[in-house]
């Protein structure tokens, strides 16, 4: 019975030999792996908002800096990635990267900040999407942690099931949300190149109040915030192997359509804020008001909400893929329990799926599902993982001198010290604002890892065979007794298997 519920709630098992079958197209491995960074788009512009709305009417304008500055800084990660790809076919990610060019400590430092960005994807994601469904229907706001908490379990079903019956799952809501949004872009867009009537959410009439001037202090704040956009830019590198062959130009070629995708809605729905005079509100999102203001509350609103609901809870997929696969390395190098290292029935890494799972939830419990509590805790580790990926590249390429090194170590060159900038910008920016949380994490992480690593090694040492073990041993005499109640003929077949151990 158990195996019957079993496969019908999973499917059969697979055999291994299916495996290289179970990869992902482009088409299906830019939804899996790339929902998480193109999801951002949902509350990137409004955390900028937030940082700046103090500034009154100033703000839509700082915004529009702020935003194509992220997006000039998303291009340098994602060419500098390319490389990573190119040079990784294996996956791995930052790393591998940091591992095996800068060392164990700075590798483990990488996965750790990964491993703990993973786990506040799915959080951040997760009850961004539920913000989504609230700003359509505000009677559902106190339930906000226990839809959260459905939605991980839903999403680690999925998960549970193979990567392909993911795939397939998750496609149709990412490019929903991706047309959706080009579509209210556009619109918006030509709307402004008319000179159309455009109805803004805040009056041109009414001026927003200033509580504070704009300083070098505001901006930078509003720039650290908007940096979530960047989240899941590294998830391609990371999942190489999921690719249909060849895996390094497939991936390569996603992460570049990613990047595309993101940077342009980024700006886009930043510059409609502008137009349509859209501030942040506790009750809807930036991205709510502004398909009302150009669609209205008619049918097309509700696509873009029941679209931005959809994407940002299935984001939490693309953190599905990479924290098994990321703990499945670190178990394969001892430094994290074996068990993660362990491929289930449908060729998935079963137990990474259920760790990342209930350590999301429990997120979301603690957080309320609030969106805006969890975001200061979210990018710290991402940026980290960058600017270690691209330094070790540096090195990498130093230390190979392959044909044409010098251009692509400038390139990780600038794009390290670039992230290496944004990560002390944002642990400063968010610090107390609960960054200081990831600031800790990630060194008990590593320690972790080094106990796991350290009773690995002590283990092997006793294991290990010594010349001693292969001498010839001892004549042992033994004796084996039997208990038995009575005497019948499992008791006879006992004894006879009993002669056969004793002398």
């Amino acid at each position: 019975m158990f195996r019957f519920v079993r496969k019908l709630l999973f499917g059969a098992p697979l055999p291994t030999a299916r495996q290289i079958h179970e990869r992902l197209p482009k088409f299906l491995a830019l939804p899996v792996f790339a929902s998480d960074a193109v999801s951002s788009n949902a509350y990137a512009t409004e955390e900028i908002l937030m940082a700046l709305v103090v500034v009154g009417s100033a703000a839509w304008g700082v915004a529009q800096g702020v935003a194509v500055a992220i997006a000039v800084l998303l291009a340098i990660v994602a060419m500098s990635y390319r490389q990573t790809i190119m040079a990784y076919p294996q996956g791995g990610g930052s790393y591998t990267v940091s591992k095996e060019n800068l060392g164990v400590l700075p590798g483990l430092i990488a996965a750790a900040a990964l491993l703990t960005d993973y786990v506040l994807t799915v959080a951040v994601s997760v009850s961004a999407g539920v913000a989504a469904i609230t700003s359509a229907y505000p009677q559902l706001a106190g339930d906000r942690a226990l839809l959260g908490v459905g939605f991980v379990a839903l999403i680690a079903y999925a998960n549970l099931r193979g990567v392909r019956e993911s795939g397939w799952l998750f496609a149709p809501p990412t490019y929903l949300f991706i047309g959706a949004l080009y579509f209210m872009i556009v619109v918006g867009i030509y709307r402004v190149l008319t000179h159309a009537p455009i109805n803004p959410i805040i009056p041109k009439s009414y001026r927003v109040p200033v509580t504070q001037p704009l300083t070098l202090f505001l901006v930078l704040r509003a720039f650290s915030q908007g940096c979530v956009a960047m989240t899941g830019t590294e998830a391609v590198a990371n999942g190489i192997p999921a690719f249909r062959p060849p895996e390094s130009r497939n991936a390569a070629t996603t992460l570049t359509y990613m990047a595309a995708i993101l940077g342009s809605l980024f700006i886009g729905i930043t510059f409609l804020a502008h137009v349509y005079r859209v501030i942040p509100s506790p009750h809807e999102t930036v991205v709510s008001q502004i398909a009302r203001g150009v669609f209205g509350r008619g049918w097309f609103y509700y696509l873009i909400q029941y679209a931005t609901a959809a994407i940002l809870v299935l984001a939490a997929n693309t953190a599905f893929q990479d924290f098994p696969r990321l703990s499945s390395i670190l178990a394969r190098d001892r430094f994290a329990p074996r068990q993660l290292a362990n491929i289930g029935d449908r060729l998935v890494f079963s137990n990474g799926i259920l760790v990342l799972a209930g350590v999301a939830m429990g997120l979301i419990i603690a957080f309320h599902g609030d969106t805006h509590r969890l975001i200061p805790l979210y990018a710290v580790g991402v940026f980290v993982c960058f600017t270690l990926s691209q330094a070790g590249m540096v090195i990498r390429h130093i230390r190979l001198k392959e044909p044409g090194w010098r251009p692509h170590a400038l390139i990780n060159g600038v794009g390290a010290f670039a992230t290496g900038v944004v990560s002390l910008v944002i642990v400063v920016m968010k610090f107390t604002h609960g960054a200081w949380i990831v600031v800790v994490v990630i060194p008990v992480l590593v320690l972790i890892f080094h106990k796991i690593h350290q009773h690995y090694i002590e283990l092997g040492n006793q294991l290990r065979l010594v010349d001693a073990d292969l001498e010839e041993p001892a004549t042992i005499r033994s004796t084996a007794i039997v208990l038995a109640a009575g005497i019948h003929r499992g008791i006879v077949r006992a004894l006879k298997y009993a002669r056969t151990l004793s002398h």
